[in-house]
């Protein structure tokens, strides 16, 4: 097992590929599907790294990101931005609000895998 990794994503289609691309790399997967169950699974099950839409049901990856920095007990989650939002404007708020990086949904997995590796190997070791 390589970790735990939350996705919070809304589209079916977009969410299965994620997942079947990290399960593939032994990564144990959680999925949630709106802001607020997103939320509450990134408090409780302890993930090594997030992955966050930003246009969900409920809260917005925006705000969850922002809420997950102010939490203590995952202040220091690596949080990945996967959007099909591209403007400026949103990689520079997402960056604000606390996520160590942003990826535009290009439907290649091997992106999101990459980065997500190399996210989890930059995670502080918790002593």
């Amino acid at each position: 097992m390589n970790g735990k990794i939350l996705i919070v994503e809304d589209d079916a289609s977009a969410l299965r590929l994620i997942e079947f691309a990290l399960q593939q790399e032994r990564y144990e997967v959680i999925v949630a599907t709106n802001g607020l169950t997103g939320l509450k699974k990134a408090q409780t099950e302890n993930p090594d790294l997030v992955i966050l839409d930003l246009m969900l049901p409920g809260l917005d990856g925006f705000e969850i990101c922002s809420r997950l920095r102010k939490d203590p007990e995952t202040e220091k989650v690596p949080i990945l931005i996967l959007s099909a939002k591209t403007h400026e404007s949103d990689v520079a708020t997402a960056r604000a609000v606390g996520a160590d990086a942003y990826l535009t949904k290009s439907g290649d997995p091997s992106e999101i895998v990459a980065q997500v590796q190399t996210l989890i190997s930059q995670k502080p070791l918790i002593i």
